[in-house]
């Protein structure tokens, strides 16, 4: 089976030295992935106050982000103003394409997004998207987006059809489609993220780290989608090593890894469908779904 890759880089320290370390391990075993770089100021240590939401709460007990993430990161922006992702790791970047992985668009400022999109106007989502867009494209050609924490709205489906993103990978679902918002259809596919994140398994229903793996690597399918999440700032560091046997033991079965674009089907048989708000067991609040009831 095949597990379509994508890598979530959220934060300052993510960029610097979790990309470098995945680009790393990825070449090793000749992987190619889908980064989705945060380009703006790190300011992800502004979550620290949905602390005083019970749910919130747990998660972060649950899967001690403390020594997950780290205190640099649960800190950062919370008493001065987050330093600016992209300017500071150009060469990151860089090198990250000149490997051959493929680059998306993550967020501009990644906490103000997944805290405040659905309140945005729809010149704040336009802001947001532009400033992002030039950011990396100075960078990178990004050819793909991606939504922080999967909070995505018709409003913002609408804004990515501006720009030249050959897919986007804003939603959790089942299979590759085309987005209807109000009647009309969009050109830009939707790759759903279909497995769930370290953070959202650990802790629960037993998992532990010694039975991660064994336990994500069940959940694959044959003859549907499988698209995993990671995280620079988890995988690509304090779960480091925990990933790289989860890779040697998924190639040992006979799996094969490769980026979201290269799944993509032929745009004639790709099938529509719409967002909906939704929920997936592990993580806080809503999430943008597919909503396979509407599949036509």
């Amino acid at each position: 089976m095949n597990i379509a890759l994508r890598v979530d880089v959220d934060t300052f320290r993510g960029t610097r030295d979790g990309v470098p370390a995945l680009c790393r391990m990825l070449s090793d075993y000749s992987i190619r992935a889908t980064f989705f770089f945060s380009v703006g100021p790190d300011n992800m240590g502004r979550h620290l106050w949905r602390l005083v939401r019970p749910t919130f709460l747990v998660k972060m007990l649950r899967s001690n982000a403390a020594g997950l993430y780290g205190w640099d990161i649960l800190l950062r922006g919370t008493f001065w103003p987050g330093p600016l992702i992209g300017a500071a790791w150009k060469a990151k970047i860089r090198d990250t394409a000149a490997d051959g992985h493929e680059i998306g668009l993550h967020a501009w400022d990644h906490h103000a997004w997944q805290s405040g999109i659905d309140k945005f106007s729809p010149e704040a989502i336009r802001l947001h998207l532009q400033r992002g867009w030039e950011a990396l494209a100075e960078i990178a050609q990004p050819v793909c987006s991606a939504a922080p924490g999967w909070k995505c709205t018709e409003a913002v489906l609408l804004e990515k059809e501006r720009y030249p993103f050959l897919y986007n990978s804003d939603c959790r679902g089942g299979s590759v489609f085309r987005p209807a918002v109000a009647g009309q259809l969009l050109t830009q596919p939707q790759v759903p993220v279909t497995l769930p994140t370290f953070d959202e398994l650990i802790g629960r229903g037993g998992i532990t780290r010694e039975t991660y793996n064994d336990y994500l690597l069940s959940l694959l399918r044959a003859n549907q989608l499988n698209v995993l999440t990671i995280h620079a700032e988890a995988e690509g560091i304090s779960c480091h090593e925990m990933f790289r046997a989860f890779v040697a033991k998924a190639l040992a079965q006979g799996h094969t890894f490769s980026t979201l674009g290269s799944i993509l089907p032929a745009s004639a048989s790709i099938p529509t469908s719409v967002l909906a708000r939704g929920s997936v067991p592990g993580r806080e609040g809503w999430v943008a779904v597919q909503q396979v009831n509407h599949m036509r």
